[in-house]
């Protein structure tokens, strides 16, 4: 077992959030990779939950495992953290390649018309007609802009629609619901 860690169970609603790229220093610190351009789950939270690596990736976490953080912060476009019992480099690069989770319920609160991805994923998109677009698969970041992939079961062939996330387009999110009211067509 690593120093620092102990045996955990994940939380029910726990969101994978990044992964451990390496040590940092000599004092026990690591960097992390967020999955997130803004990871401020990563800063506010303070216990993060750890699997191993995907298959094929190196580390010495084998077994969910639980890790007190002390501090995190923002190096780069990164994030360098130091946790409790990881005290020096050796300790450090036994965490190298663990995947990240935290529960969601941990999760800072948003200002109003704010919304963590991960809440997205999943919600079903009809427009303002009331036609049935498809569900939410995933986001991704075109710079300016998000853009909500929604796909749509048709047949073998899935239809899939880029929809950017703006109000100009975004009527509601009705978390709740799971639904979200866009000015898009099927056409488009």
């Amino acid at each position: 077992m690593t120093p620092g860690l102990a045996p955990a169970t994940l939380p029910a609603d726990a969101v994978e959030v990044g992964r451990i790229l390496d040590a940092w220093g000599v004092q026990g610190w690591f960097k992390v990779q967020p999955y997130s351009a803004s990871p401020e789950a990563l800063f506010s939270c303070r216990q993060w939950f750890l699997l191993p690596p995907e298959r094929g990736a190196r580390g010495t976490v084998v077994e969910p495992m639980q890790l007190s953080i002390r501090q995190a912060r923002g190096h780069g476009d990164g994030v360098v953290a130091s946790a409790q019992g990881v005290g020096d480099r050796s300790a450090a690069e036994g965490l190298k390649g663990a995947r990240i989770f935290i529960a969601r319920s941990a999760f800072p609160p948003l200002p109003e018309g704010e919304y963590y991805w991960v809440d997205l994923i999943g919600l079903q998109v009809h427009n303002r007609e009331g036609v049935a677009l498809g569900e939410v698969v995933d986001l991704m970041s075109t710079g300016p802009q998000q853009v909500l992939v929604v796909r749509e079961a048709q047949g073998e062939r899935p239809i899939e629609r880029l929809i950017p996330f703006v109000d100009a387009y975004v009527d509601e999110v009705d978390l709740p619901a799971r639904q979200l009211r866009v000015d898009w067509q099927p056409d488009y």
